[in-house]
């Protein structure tokens, strides 16, 4: 079977796995990871081998930008502290102590153990924050692992660049901190010079398809230009990404926002699936070539890093958390209240999932690098046992830690939008028309949701009456297409028309159209 009809099978497979991972109430990336190790064992399936740079470049560059334009500058500053001993400390302890048992158990030479190190090194808090969201744990756990998902990306991914060049000898171990220190500071200043050329390319497009096809394009330019003069790719693309989103929203009309927003997240989805489609297929052809007693080696070592990932992460969340709490016995109440919490430690510690990034890392080591076939399955057998182990896991845990649900973000929300509803009313007040009324009144309704937004009442017969007409709209433009009246151009865009007036209706995002009144 040809690796496109492959492809188009397990994409189909994966969307059906993301409906089922949300009745279980498990991460989706968990089933994708059974679904890939299937592969390993299905006959017929192709042999294939990927350029490594061109992995790296298709895979981590758009996921990169998507994690860190949606990263909070304002979490990022509040828990620095805890970021950095998570993006920077626990990705360089895990390193070290994967490299020694690289080093001593399966002969690897340091370079090569230091790669291996740093590919498995890195949490993905995707496959997390699906089961999160739903127990709305402290928004302080949150932060913490979606801006340590994204720092410990390039933390890791700039070790393994380095120690994939020792290993092939491009570069020496001893050289590194020089060319790391010259390396970041170059990257950042790249990544924000690019994110402003950016801007003004992309607030010059009206059009919502050519802006998106600009954005991946200049999203894989900054990768490829940052790589080519020598820069840290992975570096420069975080600093891009957080430069544009912080000024192309404003700058972007609705219609392309949404139309972005909504490729962006399909394209991430696709690249996850082919992430592991790639590793069950690598695994398949690793496991071809070892035989014997090779073979056996092969998959206990695998089995070795996977506990010591495990464990190194949950010793050293512990550790820092232990220190953190006893310093704080000397600050004030507040402080205290602030300090984190062993349940919190028991949770960020089990929170290691390995993905995509691991994923591609592995993919990506040259053909002939020291301990490829090793590497690669170890890796492929960390993704796969804590996706399992933990992700399935980790309800039940957060059932057991019981923490009182959050409110942090909805509260934030629902001040914000009094906020702008009463911004909207204040510029109306001044105008007298019969059509000002009539905005000003659809407002007021706006704001009695925000002001209420526990209260089902709030949504006032203003919204029920336009919801309850806008589905009558749709029955109307449907049957104008089924009788001939109007072609299909002219009934989408009426169509998107009806799309933006409900969602105009329904502000808290509650309220659906009505059957019947």
């Amino acid at each position: 079977m040809a690796l496109f009809e492959v492809t188009l099978i397990l994409l189909l497979i994966a969307v059906a796995l993301t409906a089922l991972s949300r009745w279980l109430e498990v991460p989706y990336p968990s089933l994708l990871a059974l679904a890939g190790a299937g592969l390993a064992f299905l006959p017929g399936a192709p042999m294939i081998e990927i350029d490594p740079e061109l992995a790296l470049a298709l895979f981590i560059a758009p996921v990169l930008l998507d994690a860190a334009y949606d990263t909070s500058l304002r979490d990022l500053k509040r828990y620095r502290l805890s970021l950095v001993l998570l993006a920077l400390g626990a990705v360089a302890f895990t390193t070290v102590v994967v490299a020694f048992v690289g080093w001593k158990m399966a002969g690897l030479p340091i370079a090569a153990a230091i790669a291996l190190g740093a590919i498995v090194a890195p949490p993905d808090a995707v496959a997390a924050s699906a089961v999160l969201n739903q127990f709305k744990v402290p928004h302080r756990l949150t932060a913490i692992l979606q801006g340590e998902s994204l720092l410990n990306d390039a933390t890791a991914l700039l070790i393994y660049r380095i120690a994939v060049s020792a290993a092939i000898g491009s570069v020496m171990l001893r050289d590194a901190v020089p060319v790391v220190l010259l390396s970041t500071i170059g990257s950042v200043a790249a990544g924000y010079l690019f994110g402003r050329i950016s801007l003004l390319t992309l607030t010059r497009i009206e059009d919502a398809a050519s802006s998106t096809v600009v954005q991946f394009a200049g999203t894989f330019a900054v990768w490829i230009i940052a790589d080519r003069i020598g820069l840290s790719a992975i570096i420069t693309i975080v600093v891009y990404a957080i430069t544009i989103a912080r000024t192309a929203p404003r700058h972007m009309t609705a219609r392309r926002r949404v139309s972005t927003y909504s490729v962006w997240e399909s394209a991430v989805f696709v690249l996850n699936v082919l992430a592991f489609v790639l590793m069950g297929l690598q695994a398949r052809s690793i496991v071809g070539r070892l035989s014997g007693e090779g073979q056996g080696d092969a998959f206990a070592f695998a089995a070795t890093v996977l506990a010591v990932v495990i464990v190194a992460r949950l010793v050293w969340v512990l550790a820092y958390v232990a220190i953190m709490r006893r310093f704080a016995r000397f600050d004030s109440e507040e402080q205290r209240r602030d300090a984190p919490t062993f349940r919190g430690a028991v949770l960020v510690g089990w929170c290691g999932m390995r993905g995509l990034v691991t994923l591609v890392a592995a993919i990506a080591l040259p053909t002939g690098f020291p301990g490829r076939d090793p590497i690669v399955l170890a890796a492929f057998a960390v993704v796969l046992g804590t996706l399992v182990l933990q992700g399935i896991s980790l309800k039940p845990l957060l059932r057991r830690l019981d923490f009182e649900r959050d409110t942090t973000v909805d509260r934030e929300v629902a001040q914000a939008r009094v906020a702008i509803m009463q911004a909207a009313l204040d510029v109306l007040s001044r105008k007298t028309t019969a059509a000002a009324a009539v905005v000003r009144e659809q407002y007021e309704a706006q704001r009695l949701v925000a002001e209420n937004p526990e209260d089902a009442q709030a949504a006032t017969e203003y919204d029920r009456l336009r919801l309850y007409a806008i589905n009558r709209q749709r029955d109307t433009l449907e049957e104008l297409r089924r009788n001939g009246t109007i072609g299909d151009e002219a009934y989408h865009r009426l169509e998107e028309e009806i799309d933006w007036a409900e969602l105009a209706a329904s502000p808290a995002g509650r309220f659906q159209p009505l059957t019947t009144y």
